[in-house]
């Protein structure tokens, strides 16, 4: 899952994907803002056929929070 995730947010926020790790902030260190989160979201509700509540959009803040929950949601 980490792997899908670092390659969506490297073409989403024009960086390399060797630069994303799993404790990369994806605010601070990214440089995504919130509507760059959501998108990110909605491509992975698409892609993996599952709904993230609005709500946990503010407790991502590492690549590794949203690798977690997926993995504990899938």
């Amino acid at each position: 899952m980490f792997e899908k995730i670092k390659k969506i947010l490297a073409k989403q926020l024009n960086v390399e994907e060797s630069g994303i790790t799993e404790s990369s902030k994806i605010k601070e260190d990214l440089g995504a803002d919130s509507l760059d989160i959501l998108e990110l979201l909605m491509t992975l509700e698409e892609e993996e056929g599952l709904t993230i509540p609005d709500e946990k959009l503010a407790t991502f803040v590492t690549v590794g929070d949203i690798v977690e929950y997926l993995n504990a949601h899938l």
